[in-house]
């Protein structure tokens, strides 16, 4: 299962329409689904302040400002790249 965190900030709209789809398509592909305040924490602030919202797929940013549905849904969907030996 994978997991989609959208950073976001309190007076956003972007956020919220970024929210609100991510959320959407997580619950559609029974992936985990989270947020995080990037004012709450200055290490996030400073790398992510400017760029929200940002969209993590699995800890690793997928895209800021927007979700593209397809490519969201085409990432939480696709098989996991094979293990390392």
């Amino acid at each position: 299962m994978s997991t989609v965190t959208v950073y976001t900030r309190a007076g956003c709209h972007l956020c919220e329409v970024a929210i609100a789809a991510a959320a959407r398509i997580a619950a559609d592909t029974a992936s985990a689904f989270g947020t995080v305040d990037v004012d709450a924490d200055p290490e996030d602030r400073a790398e992510y302040g400017d760029l929200v919202p940002v969209i993590l797929v699995d800890g690793r940013i997928h895209g800021y400002y927007q979700v593209d549905p397809d490519r969201l849904r085409a990432a939480l969907t696709a098989p996991p790249p094979p293990a390392r030996s």
